[in-house]
């Protein structure tokens, strides 16, 4: 195991029907990089998806809940439609990515991930990528959407699809390395 993010306290925050494979591939890379890496979510057990087909049930390290943004050093947000769609409704979710991000700490997003940001008032100015169904709402929410593998802007990173994973996880690791 590699110690390059040196035991950093990551939160993965998650609802129901999180695109499985934008949390277990960079919940790995993160783990083999060193970090400690804690699920979040309103419930004990949370369960992904594989698009439109049921995935595999998780336990929750972290009930939402009981969950305290500075504890962890970053964040990391999959995708999937329903997860942050759902999470955007919850005042603690948008509370919690809200405390991360004033704090400046780095947060990586894929997919759908970022529409949470929108309600954490965290995109404004920003410069960013996502699954193309929610550009025009990061636009009016006052991002610059761009339509890359992976996007950095700062603390931030961004990607679109599952197929964006390799590059999103290379650019995880390397803005969450600057935080330790």
């Amino acid at each position: 195991m590699s110690t390059k993010l040196n035991n950093l306290k990551v939160a993965i925050l998650v609802a129901d029907n999180f695109e499985q494979v934008e949390m277990t591939k960079p919940r790995e890379a993160l783990e083999k990089a060193g970090a400690k890496v804690y699920l979040i979510s309103p419930k004990k057990t949370v369960k992904g998806c594989h698009h439109d087909k049921p995935g595999d049930e998780f336990s929750v390290d972290v009930l939402l809940d009981d969950a305290n943004a500075n504890d962890y050093g970053a964040l990391l947000l999959p995708g999937g439609v329903f997860n942050p769609d759902h999470l955007r409704t919850l005042p603690n979710a948008i509370h919690f990515i809200h405390k991360i991000v004033a704090a400046q700490k780095p947060v990586a997003a894929i997919c759908h991930g970022p529409w949470t940001l929108i309600n954490a008032e965290a995109v404004k100015g920003r410069t960013l990528t996502s699954w193309p169904s929610i550009k025009v709402d990061l636009m009016n929410a006052g991002a610059h959407w761009v339509d890359k593998e992976v996007v950095r802007d700062g603390n931030l990173v961004t990607s679109r699809k599952p197929g964006d994973i390799p590059a999103f996880n290379q650019a995880m690791i390397e803005l969450f390395s600057e935080a330790i």
